[in-house]
């Protein structure tokens, strides 16, 4: 599983029809420190997550396992809204305080 940052939604109207009825957002991939990589992928959005959102991505076959997923080509879900992100140094990320 990955951090990543909800940056925007992604609209297909014509797309494989297992497809139908999946959100899809853009996600930006984050570092240990908190940044944002460089590196941009397109989830599907099993838990309702907003732009600007700190998420926790599952990808690969783990995508799948997520009920309504099992047959659809899904390569990356968006499983959880994260509140808050703690190191052994401190807290990186607290949803209430940083909607970055």
């Amino acid at each position: 599983m990955r951090l990543a940052k909800v940056r925007g939604t992604v609209v297909s109207t014509v797309k494989d029809e297992s497809l139908m009825g999946v959100k899809l957002l853009l996600i930006q991939l984050i570092d240990e420190a908190g940044d944002l990589q460089s590196e941009y992928e397109v989830a599907a959005d099993v838990v309702g997550a907003g732009v600007g959102e700190w998420v926790l991505v599952s990808r690969g076959s783990a995508a799948r396992q997520q009920q309504r997923y099992s047959d659809k080509p899904v390569d990356a879900a968006i499983i959880a809204i994260i509140d808050t992100v703690s190191l052994d140094s401190g807290l990186l990320y607290d949803k209430r305080e940083d909607f970055r």
